[in-house]
């Protein structure tokens, strides 16, 4: 584990109960993990201090809010130095409807994920973005018509648990 205080399976037993509801009392995760409050607690604070949690949050059920539409993009560059990476990468980070980014390997260099009120309004957002000179050679989209589940934790206990 980079970066921090190695990890017993505890710490990795409060990191899943925290993620899976971040408004746990601490009494409460304590006796899901195991331990007395105290204890508990003085772990979520080393855990929270080194890094490992870096905040709390609500999960927004954005359909009661309306209609809006989820898009994935593939984006190649046009240019492929450092350089053209960090700005690409600086720019798209002011875009608020661009909720994800990841550099990736294959065919293309990005996948974006957008949330945008409609196809308009993405396709609004992709112009703006060759007009002002992104670097972007090409694009396709991916319109989600669908998505039956969106898991909001990782399975963390299969990634680092003591079974690698």
């Amino acid at each position: 584990m980079l970066g921090g205080p190695r990890l017993d399976r505890i710490d990795l037993k409060i990191l899943t109960q925290l993620q899976q509801s971040g408004r746990i009392t601490n009494v409460e995760l304590a006796d899901a993990v195991g331990l007395s409050p105290s204890p508990c607690l003085t772990r979520v604070k080393r855990l929270e201090k080194a890094g490992y949690i870096t905040g709390y949050g609500a999960h927004i059920n954005l359909h009661k809010l309306g209609e809006y539409l989820t898009v994935f993009t593939e984006v190649t560059l046009t240019e492929h130095r450092a350089g053209d990476f960090s700005r690409f990468e600086t720019r798209i980070r002011k875009l608020d409807e661009i909720v994800e980014c990841h550099l990736v390997s294959g065919g293309y260099d990005y996948l974006l994920k957008f949330v945008t009120r409609g196809v308009g309004h993405y396709q609004s957002i992709i112009e703006g973005m060759l007009e002002s000179d992104y670097g972007i050679e090409k694009y396709f989209s991916y319109v989600v018509i669908k998505s039956p589940f969106i898991k909001h934790h990782y399975p963390i206990q299969h990634l680092f648990g003591e079974q690698r």
